[in-house]
């Protein structure tokens, strides 16, 4: 779906970070990408954001199934175009993205 507007996108898995902790992830994603996208809602607590070169985007969803995903596509692609390194953005159905 992200494709489809344009961007280039991995899973962890294809990227080589299948099996990574979160901090290891990040240090190897922000060699690579602009943006991380990922529905850990936990990310922000579990991890020290500041100084990251990175963007993080948070899918407020309840599974990684397509189905929950799909609904947060627009409000996903709106924040693709805007988002910045260090910032993290929440993207949930029924409520504003939270910054």
């Amino acid at each position: 779906m992200l494709i489809a507007a344009g961007y280039d996108c991995e899973t962890a898995r294809e990227a080589g970070f299948g099996g990574m902790t979160n901090g290891k992830l990040l240090a190897q994603a922000e060699l690579l990408f602009d943006v991380l996208v990922t529905i850990d809602r936990n990310i922000r607590h579990q991890q020290n954001l500041a100084n990251r070169n990175i963007a993080i985007l948070v899918l407020c969803v309840s599974s990684n199934d397509i189905s929950d995903i799909e609904p947060l596509v627009p409000n996903a692609v709106r924040a693709l175009k805007s988002i910045k390194p260090g910032q993290l953005v929440e993207i949930a159905t029924n409520r504003s993205a939270r910054r």
